[in-house]
């Protein structure tokens, strides 16, 4: 059938149709007013626009409606896997890909569209029907919509109405879509190249007669453990299994020695990782808060040391190693005569707090003990029972190389405080130790043995009393503690239970140089200042705290009360007017004389339970750090703050300087001058 033939119309003219037949919505000139009465109808236009809400919309006022809310978009998938490796088949390795996909497929769908000319889309129009009629119906309202007026009587293709559209709900908030593109940084490829580790090459040749000397060797070690193991027969069943035990537990402790170098340093390294923010803390952490305190300090609990078996144990001695400046000695023992038992000699350092380094038990309980400056492996220690022991940590003996005994002159009483001294004309290792029984004794080591000699005796009054009989009765103080002068060797001074500090020397065993009622009750502490030669320290039971000149016989320069009695007092080793002291109520006392003269620049307690008492206070000789113990077995370490340590500032180039003794001596002399009164001094 031919093509129906249709009349050509000029530019600007539509083929003659009715609106209500074209196909689709009518199109609009550009200066129409988007709204014509007649395509409305039924007066539509008059009444408002209804908005379809649904049941769970929210109602909003006006400036919730009116509030923006920014959304910032970016390009990358967070889902997007980041570790996919490849095989690299050039360098043989699984390489990780630097591109990944950030792509996110949220909707796809496979259409069917046809263009129109495409030889498809005829065959199915030919199929359908409708030939080349509807691509003509087309042109011609593409015609139309060039704004032509259409020819009367022209027929036209009727087409459906397309479908009503549904009313899109309107959007009530107030919402700007803003996006930004960003620039994707490039990737780049980062690598380092390491040494090879070290490597050696060993050889060696197997002979029979070396094969030979192992196997025997082997045998003679298998030979002494069953040396070991031999008892006395008896017709006990359990002898077997004790056997069988003591074998195990020999092969077992010649498999740890083996690895036990080994294995203190693995423990030091989880030690210090598992301590990691304290070791921090102990270099780098100053007190910000100082700045705004001229007066006060504050002090950083550091480390706390224990050991199981010493917790019942109270710490009676502390001791910092000369040389190594990490390692310090505890001593635990007991101040209770009424529970007197075992003693403990602990030997622990900053690197592994968990557990000590050496580990020395003792019968009797160690009351004080003192390392050798010269030979730090040597450890001089006092018990209750009044025996003096030293112990040698190169030596593996369980017990001490040296120990008094009733033949060699031991102590009837509790040995309350040794101290090492200078070696005497042959050579030999010297020590002495003060006692409650009221003797100072001298203690040599010559060979194996300790040889001791009496240096003084604590004698309470001149005059000897007159016992029932008539007899002459020398009554004899308690010496508790005592310390030597740090310049002039032969000078000491020793503290007594009666309250007494006696000056003494090396060379008069009969008198005393001086006695100074220093305390109502006993002196459990007495040290030379480190610095200045005539200043000393004290504190006793009686809540007090002195500083004393020793020129200036029965007058204190300073009294301190701290309301609860001092079990210790110890001078810094980096300033000459600071010191510390321990109360039985817990608290650690920091002094500062060059700050306040009055009161404590620290009064912190450091214990978690009010009723524990603190024994023993040191300094350490390097590090700004004390040491404290209590009555329960426990150590711990506090860092001073910056104002609880405060120095002269040095000029430039002297910063690696070591302390200025004179100035030091000066800083202290200029506060001494405030309170000394010359017409009370000495004449010698």
């Amino acid at each position: 059938m031919a093509p129906k033939a249709k009349s050509v119309k000029p530019p600007g003219s539509t083929i003659g149709a009715k609106p209500s037949k074209m196909k689709g919505r009518p199109k609009i000139r550009d200066d129409d007013d988007m709204t014509e009465i007649g395509d409305l109808g039924d007066d539509s236009y008059v009444h408002g626009k209804t908005l379809v809400k649904p049941d769970d919309q929210l109602d909003l006022s006006e400036v919730e409606l009116k509030e923006e809310f920014t959304r910032i978009l970016t390009a990358n998938n967070p889902h997007a896997p980041q570790n996919i490796v490849r095989f690299n088949f050039k360098e043989r390795t699984y390489k990780q890909t630097s591109s990944v996909e950030q792509i996110a497929i949220h909707f796809a769908l496979d259409g069917n569209m046809l263009h129109k000319d495409s030889d498809e889309a005829r065959r199915q129009r030919a199929k359908a029907g409708m030939g080349e009629s509807k691509s003509e119906a087309a042109l011609s309202e593409a015609g139309e919509e060039e704004g032509g007026e259409g020819e009367d009587g022209e027929k036209e293709e009727v087409v459906e109405a397309p479908p009503p559209k549904k009313e899109s709900l309107r959007n009530q908030f107030n919402f700007s879509e803003r996006a930004s593109q960003t620039f994707n940084n490039p990737y780049r490829e980062r690598g380092t190249a390491t040494e090879p580790p070290p490597r050696a090459n060993f050889s060696s040749t197997a002979n029979q007669w070396e094969i030979y000397d192992a196997y025997y060797e082997d045998l003679q070690k298998q030979e002494k453990a069953k040396d070991k193991t031999k008892q006395i027969p008896t017709y006990r069943k359990e002898d077997d299994k004790t056997k069988k035990k003591l074998v195990a537990m020999e092969t077992a402790s010649d498999d740890i020695s083996r690895v036990t170098r080994a294995a203190k340093i693995v423990e030091r390294m989880v030690n210090q990782n598992t301590f990691d923010d304290i070791a921090q803390d102990f270099s780098y952490f100053e007190d910000a808060s100082d700045e705004f305190r001229d007066q006060e300090g504050t002090l950083l609990p550091l480390w706390k040391f224990s050991y199981d078996k010493a917790k019942r144990l109270a710490v009676t001695s502390i001791c910092w190693n000369p040389k190594y400046f990490d390692m310090f000695v505890v001593g635990h023992g007991s101040y209770d005569f009424t529970k007197q038992g075992r003693g403990m000699l602990l030997f622990y350092t900053l690197k592994n707090p968990s557990h000590p380094e050496y580990i020395y038990s003792t019968e009797s309980g160690v009351m004080c003990l003192d390392i050798h400056p010269i030979y730090q492996y040597l450890v001089c220690v006092g018990f209750y029972d009044g025996s003096v022991g030293v112990f040698n940590t190169q030596e593996k003996r369980p017990g001490p190389v040296y120990k008094s005994t009733a033949k060699s002159g031991k102590h009837t009483d509790p040995v309350w405080q040794v101290k090492w001294q200078k070696d005497d004309l042959d050579n030999n290792l010297n020590l002495y130790s003060v006692s409650s029984d009221g003797r100072v004794v001298s203690w040599t080591l010559v060979k194996d043995e300790l040889i001791y000699a009496d240096v003084i005796k604590l004698t309470v009054d001149d005059l000897p009393t007159e016992g029932p009989d008539g007899t002459q009765l020398q009554l004899l103080g308690c010496g508790t503690s005592f310390d030597f002068h740090k310049k002039i060797d032969y000078l000491f001074l020793v503290g007594t239970e009666e309250g007494k500090i006696h000056k003494c020397s090396k060379a008069y065993s009969s008198q005393f140089l001086d006695t100074i009622d220093a305390h109502h009750m006993a002196v459990d502490a007495v040290r030379w200042n480190p610095f200045h030669p005539d200043i000393f320290i004290s504190c006793s039971a009686d809540w007090t705290v002195k500083i004393w000149d020793h020129n200036y016989g029965n007058q204190a320069m300073f009294t301190f009360d701290l309301n609860s009695a001092v079990g210790d007092v110890a001078w810094a080793p980096f300033s000459s007017t600071v010191f510390a002291a321990v109360t039985a109520d817990g608290k650690v006392h920091v002094f500062d004389l060059n700050i306040n003269k009055y009161e404590a620049l620290c009064e912190q307690s450091v214990v978690q339970k009010k009723k524990t008492k603190l024994t023993h206070i040191e300094f350490n000789p390097r590090h700004m750090i004390i040491c404290v113990g209590d009555e329960r077995g426990y150590v711990t370490s506090l860092k001073l703050s910056p104002n609880l340590r405060k120095v002269p500032k040095k000029k430039k180039g002297e910063e690696n300087v070591g302390i200025d003794h004179e100035i030091e001596i000066a800083k202290l002399d200029k506060i001494l001058s405030l309170v000394r009164e010359p017409d009370n001094k000495e004449k010698k």
